[in-house]
């Protein structure tokens, strides 16, 4: 069995702009995940009663981060998506991050970028343009959102397009061959 997905590049040839395939659609109580083996988007988890997620989040098609998975980006648009849904971003930096995984602290760091056809986000190349306390709204949610779940989050700093990029690279060198 073959998912678009597994074909989807990581970066559009034409633009140059990721392709970020959104898995939790922004103002959701749910966490929902893509289970690569079964090629289906499932419920991972649920926030606490009255939490949303205040971003899409989704991920990189043909990547694998240190901690296992596809890797992470958080997608700024003024509205949200939905599980599944591809939308072209441009990368404006990185969050990078540690999060205990399986009883040990592994690297979980979320990429942000804007989505491209967004009208709000047209101005913005990069976390710097977003300003501190945006960034720092990222952060909060990610941290709080596992704080609430008995989960371990740290935050190891904010960086730009340049550093986000080494780590997309990476990710692209380190994923093993495409299930068929």
């Amino acid at each position: 069995m073959d998912s678009s997905f597994d074909r989807l590049e990581a970066i559009d040839s034409k633009s140059g702009d990721l392709n970020v395939v959104v898995d939790t659609p922004r103002g959701s109580p749910i966490k929902f995940k893509y289970d690569e083996e079964r090629r289906v988007f499932t419920i991972a988890r649920f926030l606490p009663s009255g939490l949303v997620f205040p971003f899409d989040f989704g991920f990189v098609p043909g990547t694998r981060a240190e901690d296992g998975d596809s890797l992470d980006v958080v997608l700024l648009m003024e509205g949200s998506s939905f599980p599944g849904c591809v939308v072209r971003a441009r990368l404006l930096g990185v969050l990078e991050a540690r999060q205990r995984k399986k009883g040990r602290m592994v690297r979980d760091d979320r990429l942000i970028a804007a989505a491209s056809p967004s009208p709000a986000y047209a101005g913005i190349r990069a976390l710097r343009d977003l300003g501190r306390e945006a960034v720092a709204g990222i952060e909060g949610f990610l941290a709080a959102s596992n704080r609430v779940e008995g989960r371990r989050f740290q935050s190891l700093g904010r960086f730009g397009v340049a550093r986000a990029r080494a780590i997309l690279r990476r990710s692209l060198q380190t994923r093993p061959a495409v299930m068929k």
